[in-house]
């Protein structure tokens, strides 16, 4: 009797009563990007709460700081009395009462964060991600949840949690669906259907030159192309959030929607356009990868502090790598349109220097405190280009070695089957799925391609599935200077100088400002100024450092007026044309019939 009544004390003292955490926003001034929220937590027997704004936001392994928006914050009880409270770190407020009582907060949001995709409010719109708007307190992070907008009349708020009482109110389980359940509200335009028995919405701010019909018509082929993977779908209801911008641009997965931002003129050219659908495919994709199924050290999410995997390369790159079977399958891109955006993953992996440094493992680690930039890109890698290589690596090797009966489309669906959320995964579980599918240890693989920086063989990867990686007729050998570099002015300023290419050794580094090569001015065409020379040729560079006008010399590189290319061959084998299929789910284009 004694260990009940300590077990109903210890109840009481963190939750009084069970009850809702309210929300709510008014829109006070939108042409300063100013809203106000009200938070009201249950009643509490405990000396204290503390309320704290996320860290970061799901989707973006990146401290974002968003507590920096937050002025005028005051809480209040039940009827109305002031409270006290100080600020205990940077995102955290501790609130102090004597008596049980619900506790009200109150502040002031500033919202002009669009391209972090957070929080935004203007005088059209307001984007709301919980995560720079709703503080939250760990007593009540299980407690359902109520949000209520004031908004303008005109305004229609739409998201993939359902509607509470009115329609610009919404409701969920708990704190962590809010936070993976933005708001889109404003003036937007609307469209609804279904397929196979869900509802999806495709909600649009902002004027563009979109076509919503060829939108609408690519969404409804994208959405059934799940079941390829996965044995069921996660949600009943989807929700595509499309913002066309003068400028932000980048999408983030959620729970059941998703937000994509593309330059409301970047929508109608065909190139333009897959961009977008493929946006579109990646955060689909992600409502299983990532949403139902994640890595140990994202579960569950800490929301104050970085959450540590060495698996994002999974998460993301991964992902990136699926999109483009999942358009190709569906019939959205074409066989040509799937090799173009290989080529150009492969040929971005081949100017990064920092793939002989950096293993994808590692840079998975490191997502939170990578810098991009020259000393990144000489040093590092990134989750998504390389994660998407060893994943197309991965599952070659794994159609290859069972002619075509095995995929990594088979790793993500155990994934799904044996680690749903509330379960983790962590890459010993990977590898254990690896040789339940496949009968083979992938211990060695692992280490060669995923601890170990990845050195991929691409003409022998991709000749096993009828393709070659070759330079296109026509191409020529020029004198080239391993780097990169920008117009300023009458000057190129060196953005990149890649590690150990001739540039680096000759003593040239990035913000260095060229001149002229053998005394030729090189204005704004570094390219036209090195045409005059042939590779192997010794000329001096020189070039403003320190607002100081500097010369070296410096031995032209051998380099290709055109990129290395990835297409079909012209006979295929029967195997090769048979693991064709097998790896991308339609026909070899010169298969024979």
């Amino acid at each position: 009797m004694k260990t009940k009544l300590s077990l109903l004390t210890l109840a009481l003292v963190s939750h009084f009563s069970m009850a809702d955490v309210q929300y709510r926003l008014s829109i006070t001034e939108p042409e300063h990007h100013l809203g106000n929220v009200d938070v009201t937590f249950p009643k509490s027997a405990q000396a204290h709460i503390d309320v704290q704004l996320p860290d970061w936001r799901t989707g973006r392994y990146e401290i974002l700081n968003m507590a920096n928006g937050i002025r005028f914050f005051n809480a209040n009880d039940s009827q109305g009395n002031a409270l006290k409270w100080h600020k205990i770190d940077k995102n955290t407020w501790r609130v102090h009462f004597e008596k049980p009582t619900e506790v009200t907060v109150s502040y002031q949001v500033y919202a002009n964060e669009l391209g972090m995709r957070s929080r935004h409010i203007d005088d059209s719109h307001a984007f709301i991600d919980a995560s720079g708007f709703f503080m939250f307190s760990d007593s009540f992070r299980q407690e359902p949840v109520r949000v209520d907008l004031n908004v303008p009349k005109q305004w229609r708020s739409v998201s993939g949690m359902a509607f509470a009482e009115s329609k610009h109110s919404f409701k969920a389980d708990n704190y962590d669906i809010l936070l993976d359940s933005p708001i889109e509200t404003g003036i937007n335009e609307l469209h609804k259907f279904s397929v196979d028995g869900r509802d999806y919405e495709l909600v649009i701010w902002g004027e563009g030159n979109y076509d919503v019909d060829l939108m609408l018509r690519d969404l409804k082929k994208l959405v059934k192309t799940g079941s390829l993977i996965w044995h069921d779908y996660p949600y009943d209801r989807y929700v595509f959030m499309v913002h066309a911008t003068s400028g932000a641009r980048g999408a983030t997965e959620h729970l059941n929607s998703t937000i994509i931002q593309r330059h409301r003129d970047r929508f109608a050219s065909r190139s333009d356009y897959i961009g977008f659908i493929s946006t579109a495919a990646h955060e689909f994709i992600h409502t299983w990868n990532v949403k139902n199924y994640r890595p140990s050290g994202l579960v569950p999410y800490d929301y104050v502090d970085i959450n540590y995997s060495d698996l994002l390369w999974l998460v993301e790159g991964s992902t990136s790598y699926l999109e483009d079977y999942l358009l190709l399958s569906a019939g959205i891109t074409t066989n040509r349109e799937f090799y173009n955006s290989l080529t150009r993953t492969v040929n971005r992996h081949m100017k990064t220097p920092g793939r002989e440094v950096q293993s994808v493992a590692h840079t998975s680690f490191d997502k939170w405190i990578n810098q991009g930039g020259d000393h990144g890109k000489n040093y590092s890698t990134n989750i998504y280009l390389e994660g998407a290589l060893v994943s197309m690596a991965l599952d070659i090797d794994l159609i290859d070695k069972s002619g075509g009966k095995v995929s990594y489309r088979d790793v993500h669906t155990e994934l799904y089957k044996q680690h749903k959320l509330p379960k983790s995964f962590d890459a010993a579980d990977v590898k254990r799925i690896l040789k339940e599918i496949s009968g083979r240890d992938y211990s060695n693989w692992w280490d060669n391609y995923v601890d170990g920086p990845a050195i991929l063989d691409f003409d022998a990867l991709f000749e096993k599935v009828g393709l070659e990686y070759v330079y296109p007729m026509g191409t020529k050998e020029i004198a080239r200077l391993d780097g990169a570099a920008k117009s300023v002015g009458e000057l190129l300023e060196l953005t990149h100088v890649a590690r150990d290419g001739n540039a680096w050794k000759a003593g040239l580094t990035a913000g260095d400002k060229i001149v002229a090569v053998n005394k030729h001015q090189v204005r704004k065409d570094l390219a036209a100024t090195l045409s005059l020379f042939e590779a192997g040729d010794v000329v001096t560079i020189d070039f403003i450092r320190r607002h100081k006008l500097m010369s070296l010399e410096l031995k032209l590189a051998k380099g290709y007026n055109s990129n290395k290319v990835i297409r079909a061959v012209q006979a295929p084998s029967e195997r090769q044309a048979k693991l064709y299929k097998a790896w991308t789910g339609v026909s070899h284009p010169n298969a024979k019939n």
